[in-house]
């Protein structure tokens, strides 16, 4: 009798984000942010750029008057110099329809940083950060390339210090994360970002401590 499909596909899955685990660990270190846009044009995007970058310098410094100082302002105004890459969301009940998110290169950041005597600010703010592990199902992954998608996501991620698939169920993932916050503040960014949506923030069946579900 021939197996279902629909039964093999949690394997296959499981085997797939076992055998792309390294790949996720390995992927290059971003530091990522927002900003709400009206429109995709250009001028728009290279507003949105700069308010991004200045949502990542506050949060790495601790500081949120920081860009009062001019040579901060002046550095971040050259956004278009630290983006890797960017793309766009639907935005829900915000003041504008799309929301612009942009991977910025980690080092490339640090470096500027380091010029304008922050470094020492960003990284008492990284120790700071109160780490926590989690177990957490990620539903949606129906397939080779939205398995991918998480993947690179939780990789670059710069809540995620770590993930680790522990089994599939139908098209969930059971994850275990090692986080650079706690769980509650992780989830508030992921639900902020919109790559997954936050389906519970309580324990799911006593094996997970939330639930997640990538958005298509």
């Amino acid at each position: 009798m021939p197996v279902r499909l629909s039964r093999l596909l949690p394997l296959f899955l499981l085997v797939l984000a076992t055998a792309f685990a390294p790949f996720a660990a390995a992927a290059p270190n971003t530091y990522t942010g927002s900003a709400p846009v009206n429109s995709q044009s250009d001028e728009q995007r290279a507003a949105a750029l700069k308010t991004a970058l200045a949502n990542v310098v506050i949060e790495r410094t601790g500081d949120a008057g920081i860009l009062a100082r001019a040579d901060v302002a002046k550095a971040v105004a050259q956004a278009d110099r630290y983006v890797l890459q960017y793309s766009y969301r639907d935005a829900v009940g915000g003041s504008a329809p799309l929301t612009l998110v942009a991977q910025f290169d980690s080092e490339a950041v640090d470096a500027m940083l380091a010029r304008l005597g922050l470094r020492d600010a960003a990284q008492a703010d990284a120790a700071a950060d109160t780490s926590s592990e989690a177990n957490v199902w990620i539903g949606g992954v129906r397939n080779a390339d939205d398995w991918l998608r998480l993947a690179g996501y939780l990789a670059r991620n710069n809540f995620v210090r770590s993930s680790q698939p522990l089994q599939a169920r139908g098209d969930a993932v059971l994850m275990h994360l090692t986080l650079a916050s706690d769980l509650p503040h992780f989830l508030d960014v992921v639900g902020a970002e919109r790559t997954l949506s936050v389906e519970s923030r309580d324990s799911v069946a006593g094996d997970a401590d939330a639930r997640l579900v990538l958005t298509p």
